[in-house]
């Protein structure tokens, strides 16, 4: 919808569990978004099919991020709450979740010749959203800032200079500070303490958040260097991360029945350089303790060839792993996609494919992980995994979704990343520096499976 359709809602201040919280209802005045509700009517049982999809509303950026933080936007340029689909985790009652934002609306414009990348709304603060669906609607519950330990908002601005990209405005044309504190969130799992973990692609990092939103801990690699923070930074992660793919760092977060927390990057490592990320198909998963605040193991993860994820694409830098979830015991879904489609497989995280601390974390190896064109034929244990679902395939589902959620053996709920509605270009906005939408609306999309798991 474009985002100065009429029929939106003021923004309003609700109370919930006692605590005041920013909740905004603003849907939109027509109702459930078309082609809402059940959809398994005549669908086949004997193939994943999609059974409900629902759809959030209009919601102003700026009454948003206001309500939560008091004059953090000044002008959120008609972008309305979106990019809440980084991740979804069950939050105990039926069809509710915990999700989270990612940085905020971003894109890229090219300026002579060179791509720069946008912070349209720089004072937007990544939070934590709990959200409902209801029929065909997706509603804001609850809505929690991410700050440092005084209360500040982080942003979801770029952390280092050497490291990360140069922040600008909406246009490209006026650089915009960098800020130790930004996170760049992805995925989300709640602790049985009420405390949450997110991952971040910026260090890439872990980040514990208490129940307020305030950053408890963040987990960098060693020699990540990151100073000025207002929250405690440690390096506990392997220094090999180092060597993550810019905009490519954590992007799955699962929570293991014990309380471990296993994380997946994204893409493979620019290791040794940026032309063997590229053309690798072998990620890494890192398995954390909360109890050792330590990383107890890596696992090594091969894609499926690109044009296996995705016919229609043939560049193997765009697969990616955007979600991974616990399915009891040391069992885990891990996505691969691209922006068109995603296959979930089902692996298992077993002791004698832990490569923790051994060649591959060391950055002078060659070949490096990331240059076997077999690792395992190369020696390296390397997971076994099984098809359970290609969505490619399932009727209805969007793309780009970076979210999954197992509801029940048989159903699980995903949710898109609609970039709060932004595209890259100099197109973005108008004239008035106003956005204009993609017409992409954020989903959640429940989806039957055949055979459970």
């Amino acid at each position: 919808m474009s985002p100065h359709a009429t029929g939106r809602r003021h923004a309003q201040r609700l109370v919930a569990g006692g605590v005041p919280l920013a909740v905004i209802a603003a849907l939109a005045a027509a109702g459930p978004a078309a082609g809402a509700g059940n959809k398994g009517g005549i669908a086949s049982k004997s193939r994943a099919h999609v059974v409900h999809t629902a759809t959030l509303g209009d919601i102003p950026l700026g009454a948003f991020s206001n309500a939560l933080l008091p004059g953090s936007v000044g002008n959120d340029r008609g972008v309305d709450l979106g990019g809440i689909g980084s991740d979804i985790y069950p939050a105990g009652r039926k069809g509710e979740f915990w999700t989270v934002t990612d940085r905020g609306p971003n894109g890229q414009i090219k300026v002579d010749g060179t791509k720069r990348r946008t912070f349209p709304v720089p004072g937007f603060d990544p939070a934590i959203v709990k959200i409902r669906v209801a029929g065909g609607d997706v509603r804001v519950l609850d809505a929690i800032p991410i700050t440092t330990t005084s209360g500040k908002p982080v942003t979801g601005l770029s952390n280092q200079a050497s490291r990360d990209e140069a922040p600008y405005s909406y246009d490209a044309r006026t650089p915009l500070a960098y800020n130790p504190n930004g996170l760049d969130t992805e995925g989300i799992v709640r602790a049985a303490d009420g405390s949450f973990w997110l991952i971040d692609e910026y260090g890439p990092s872990l980040v514990h958040v208490s129940a307020r939103g305030k950053v408890l801990t963040r987990y960098v690699p060693k020699g990540l260097g990151l100073t000025g923070a207002g929250y405690p930074v440690v390096e506990a992660l392997p220094s090999v991360l180092l060597h993550r793919k810019i905009n490519r760092g954590f992007e799955g977060l699962a929570q293991l029945p014990g309380g471990d927390l296993v994380m997946a990057v994204q893409s493979p490592l620019s290791l040794p350089d940026t032309d063997a990320g590229e053309a690798s198909r072998t990620t890494r998963l890192l398995r954390f303790s909360p109890k050792k605040k330590a990383v107890t193991a890596e696992y090594t993860y091969r894609f499926d060839p690109v044009n296996v994820v995705d016919p229609s694409e043939d560049d193997t830098s765009e697969l990616k792993i955007s979600s991974v979830v616990a399915v009891g015991g040391n069992r885990l879904l891990v996505e691969e996609r691209t922006d068109k489609a995603a296959r979930l497989h089902l692996v298992r995280l077993d002791r004698a494919a832990n490569i923790l601390g051994g060649p591959w974390d060391d950055d002078t190896t060659s070949p490096s992980l990331e240059q076997l064109d077999d690792p395992a034929a190369s020696g390296v244990p390397v997971l076994s995994k099984r098809l359970v679902v290609d969505l490619g395939t399932v009727k209805g589902v969007p793309g780009k979704i970076e979210g999954i959620a197992r509801v029940d053996r048989d159903t699980l709920a995903l949710i898109n990343d609609n970039d709060f509605g932004m595209t890259d270009g100099e197109g973005a906005f108008d004239a008035q520096g106003r956005l204009v939408d993609s017409g992409i609306e954020t989903s959640v999309i429940y989806v039957r499976l055949p055979r459970g798991i």
